[in-house]
Formats: C-alpha cells, sequence, structure tokens
C-alpha cells in the first residue's frame, strides 16, 4: 500500500489539486494500493476557485513507498516566503531524506525550493513564475517548458493540468505504461510524459482516439508486444473482422496493428539499449530474431519528422533530454 499525501495550502488551484488526485484515485479503482491523504495546518482550506476544502491536520506515518504532493497556490496571496510552515518544510525534507519521493506542482516548487530539495536538481514550475522560481533558488537548474521534470525522486510539474501528467508518469514508473494508459483513458485525457515530446510513449500518444474496437486490440498489443501476434487474433479482441480492424485501426492512430507492436518494440529496445544493453540483446527480448530488423526500424524512427504536438500520428519515440534520467 502506498499513501499520496497532499499538502494544501490557502489559496491553491483546485485542479493542482484534483487532476494528480483523481489519478491516483483511479488507480485505486483498478486495483493498485493507494490510499489518499489530505493534511494542512488548519482544518479548512480556501481555494483560488472559492470552494472550500477539509483537511486534516496530522500527517500519517510515512515509509519510502509514499509520496508527498504539493500542489500549486495564487503566487500574489502569499508573500515571497509562500504558505508552507517551517514544520511542513521540515517534513518534506526528511521524507525525501528516508527515500521517499517529494512532488509539487506549479507553484508548489517553492516549497520543495525552501526546503532545499531543488539545490543542485534540475526542476520545472508554470512558464509565468520560472523566471522568478529561478532568482530564489540559484542552486537549482531550472528546465524551461517542459511539462514535467524528474530528478532523484524530486519531482517538479508545470501546474495545472501538467499534474495529470506527472501523476500518471509516476504510475507508469510503479505499475507500468499500460496502466497509465488504462487511467488515461478513464479520465479520457492524453497520457503526456513531458513537454519537449508531448507524448513520448507510442503506448500512450496513439490513445487519443474514441475507438472501443482499437482500444482492445491495444490493450492486447501493449500487453504482449514482443510476441508474435497474427491479425486473426487481434480482430478477434477488438471483436470486428480482419480487415475492418487494419481500417479503423489505421484511422484511430495512422498505424496498421503491426506498426503500432513494432514501434512498442523499438521503444522498448530504446529503454533497453539506453540501460547498458546491447543491440543484439535489446532485439531478442523485444521479440524480433535478429538485430536487423530492430537497426532498420531505429534508423526509419531518425529520419521520421516529429508530429505536431497535439498529433497521434507516428514520430521519433526517442525519450527527449528532460526525462531520459527519470
Amino acid at each position: 500500500m502506498a499513501r499520496v499525501v497532499f499538502l494544501l495550502v490557502p489559496q491553491l488551484h483546485l485542479l493542482d489539486l484534483a487532476g494528480p488526485a483523481q489519478v491516483f484515485s483511479a488507480a485505486a479503482d483498478l486495483g493498485y494500493d493507494y490510499r489518499l491523504h489530505y493534511v494542512a495546518d488548519r482544518p479548512q482550506v480556501p481555494t483560488v476557485q472559492g470552494v472550500p476544502l477539509v483537511a486534516g491536520l496530522d500527517w500519517p506515518e510515512l515509509t519510502r513507498d509514499d509520496l508527498v504532493v504539493v500542489p500549486g497556490w495564487r503566487t500574489s496571496a502569499h508573500g515571497p516566503q509562500g504558505p508552507v510552515g517551517p514544520d511542513d518544510l521540515r517534513r518534506l525534507a526528511e521524507h525525501h531524506a528516508r527515500g521517499g519521493t517529494v512532488a509539487s506542482v506549479c507553484a508548489g516548487a517553492y516549497a520543495l525550493g525552501r526546503a532545499g530539495l531543488l539545490d543542485g536538481r534540475r526542476c520545472t514550475t508554470h512558464h509565468d513564475v520560472q523566471d522568478d522560481l529561478d532568482r530564489r533558488f540559484p542552486a537549482a537548474r531550472v528546465v524551461r517548458d517542459v511539462l514535467y521534470v524528474v530528478d532523484d525522486r524530486v519531482v517538479t510539474s508545470a501546474g495545472i493540468a501538467s499534474g495529470i501528467d506527472v501523476a500518471l508518469h509516476l504510475v507508469a514508473t510503479r505499475h507500468g505504461p499500460s496502466a497509465a494508459a488504462r487511467i488515461a483513458r478513464t479520465m479520457v485525457v492524453y497520457a503526456r510524459r513531458n513537454g519537449h515530446e508531448q507524448q513520448a510513449s507510442a503506448m500512450m500518444r496513439y490513445r487519443s482516439h474514441l475507438s472501443d474496437a482499437v482500444h482492445r486490440v491495444q490493450d492486447l498489443i501493449d500487453s504482449r508486444f514482443a510476441e508474435p501476434l497474427p491479425l486473426a487474433e487481434l480482430a478477434a479482441a477488438g471483436g470486428v473482422a480482419e480487415r475492418t480492424l487494419t481500417r479503423l485501426f489505421r484511422q484511430a492512430t495512422g498505424l496498421t496493428p503491426l506498426g503500432y507492436q513494432q514501434l512498442l518494440r523499438v521503444e522498448r529496445a530504446e529503454h533497453l539499449i539506453g540501460h547498458g544493453s546491447t543491440v543484439e540483446a535489446a532485439a531478442r527480448t523485444v521479440g524480433f530474431t535478429d538485430a536487423r530488423m530492430l537497426r532498420r526500424l531505429r534508423a526509419r524512427a531518425t529520419r521520421s519528422p516529429r508530429p505536431p504536438g497535439g498529433s497521434s500520428r507516428p514520430g521519433n519515440g526517442t525519450p527527449p533530454a528532460a526525462t531520459r534520467a527519470a
């Protein structure tokens, strides 16, 4: 069981809180054992949007498997020090020191900075306050124009809807991208991994359509992409004829089922190679009989133009710099 503790402060933005909370709540609904807690220094917390929130005053006992999230607030409502008190700053620092993960949404990065967690680390925040964060915490390395950054269990995000993106990334890190894709589908959102390439994982990037048949087929391919998957088996999973599946799949994703499977294989192989595997070993692990096809597909991906930001069409699947170290 993992606890997700949200530290609530006066004048926080509802979506900074509600987006990540919905992700982890949806994960719990799908059988992943998360328990959500909301703590503050007062029993009722006002929000920018006018809806008061009820919070507990006592923090639960935390382990290294737990996550603490600091949602953002309206920066004009607080002075340079921000609304997080010294006791809570100490809790943030101690949780990270014990091996736990600490995350922020939007201006919540200021709390991580005051807790000393941004020193020497890459981080980000909403573009409106990036310059100010950079000035106030010169030992931090502010990464601009990305949705989120992960550096040594310190996770910072740009704010508002990007809180959903970073929560999905954290679920994918712990339970795999297929779990994150299922949650994104229940929330009817794109599952984005970062701001350099808005949908870096093919399991997420090609899920923006509304075809139930194609989603069912993608679920099967996602879970067994390293295996031979005959078109007849995929069509049966989708409940349609083979020719119909090929047409629907291309309409929904811009790819054939085989092209989608090969893209998943290449992305997984790139991950393995990036962590020290040889091309030959990576090729065998992801289901290729030898490395020739993998090399050919990698070369083709390198030559392919990137899609527009919101497109679900094929593009380069190379992980961007902002999250390679995550």
